[in-house]
């Protein structure tokens, strides 16, 4: 498997270890080897590795997994976005309030 890591620590994956049953299912239906088996139980080993296209949750029998599925590289790219442009304006002028930045920087966003 090519290391297709997306943005770090923006992945909404979660996995209740507890409720898992240890059919496996998650590992044969993920695409990028995110999680293995270990005693009995699946368990996220790469948790940054995650596209986030939902086939371990669809596909869990016992509803121990859970991902909004698309959601983790689109928020870290906008938040990124929003950080930079934040960071810009304030350099360039000092005087607006954070509440107009802001609003200009979504308002940027989707032109």
């Amino acid at each position: 498997m090519k290391d297709l890591m997306y943005l770090p620590d923006v992945v909404t994956l979660e996995l209740c270890e507890t409720t898992c049953n240890g059919c496996g299912m998650c590992i044969k239906v993920c695409p990028h080897e995110v999680f293995e088996l270990s005693g009995g139980k699946a368990h996220i080993i790469r948790r940054d590795y995650c596209m986030e296209c939902g086939a371990c949750a669809l596909n869990c029998q016992v509803q121990a997994i859970k991902v909004n599925s698309g959601v983790g590289c689109a928020a870290g790219i906008i938040n990124g976005i929003l950080r930079t442009r934040n960071l810009h304006a304030v350099v360039l002028n000092q005087k607006q309030t954070v509440a107009s930045i802001k609003l200009t920087n979504y308002h940027n966003i989707f032109l």
